[in-house]
């Protein structure tokens, strides 16, 4: 079963666990383990393969590799279909099957370990890091959160905010890069200043070494309030808060 540890382990680590368990059930049996970089792998390209082992949810991609191998002049692959494991106590909202998707949804909420305790930070507010890309869904997992009664923080907000006459990095971000960027009001125009710190590492670094420290500041303050609150739980909702 695949929870998160295992999901973000190294490549060569989880090769490396595979070859072990596939040498322990059968150890007279070669095995090249290769990484795949598309869908398709050797799959459509390795004339010496002769069998794809299919489900019967993915025959459809077997069918799929026979299609490419044809294209590519090569002999078609013999499909074997398993039959998979049907779990008995699976929920309305979790598939048939025994899945490492639905361990994954009965583990969330819980504890896979308990939080290091750092001697230098303060017990409460406990603050969580919320992050991932564009609609992965953090802005609903902070709602949720901040239902529950957690003090949510909105980096994007703050981000905006960070952006104002007379916020943190108005001036800086100003002198930096001219007076170009300004609309008429005295606003910095975001699309100006985006424009010229897209695909220039250089400028986009020169942006984010003023704007980053004076969001974090706003963090600080924030979670300052959380604990003036009393808040035992601070979300910190950042879609580049690992950078």
């Amino acid at each position: 079963d695949k929870v998160l540890p295992e999901l973000i382990e190294p490549y060569e680590l989880r090769a490396a666990k595979l070859r072990e368990f596939l040498e322990d059930v059968k150890p007279s049996l070669c095995y090249d383990i290769v990484p795949l970089a598309d869908p398709f792998g050797p799959s459509v390209t390795d004339p010496d393969l002769q069998c794809l082992v299919v489900s019967e949810e993915t025959r459809r991609g077997g069918e799929a590799v026979n299609r490419k191998r044809l294209e590519n002049g090569l002999p078609e692959l013999a499909l074997y279909e398993i039959q998979l494991m049907k779990d008995p106590d699976h929920s309305q909202n979790e598939e048939e099957k025994i899945s490492s998707s639905s361990l994954r949804q009965r583990l969330l909420g819980t504890l896979l370990q308990p939080p290091r305790r750092d001697p230098a930070l303060p017990l409460r507010p406990y603050v969580i890091g919320l992050t991932g890309g564009t609609g992965s869904g953090k802005t609903s997992i902070a709602k949720l959160l901040g239902q529950l009664g957690a003090f949510v923080i909105d980096a994007d907000k703050l981000g905006h905010a960070v952006y104002v006459p007379g916020g943190p990095a108005y001036e800086p971000v100003v002198a930096a890069f001219g007076a170009e960027i300004l609309n008429k009001d005295g606003t910095i125009n975001r699309k100006v200043l985006g424009a010229k710190v897209f695909g220039n590492q250089e400028q986009l670094k020169r942006l984010t070494d003023i704007v980053w420290p004076k969001i974090a500041q706003m963090v600080k303050e924030r979670v300052r309030e959380a604990d003036a609150e009393g808040k035992a739980v601070c979300v910190l909702d950042a879609a580049v808060l690992l950078e």
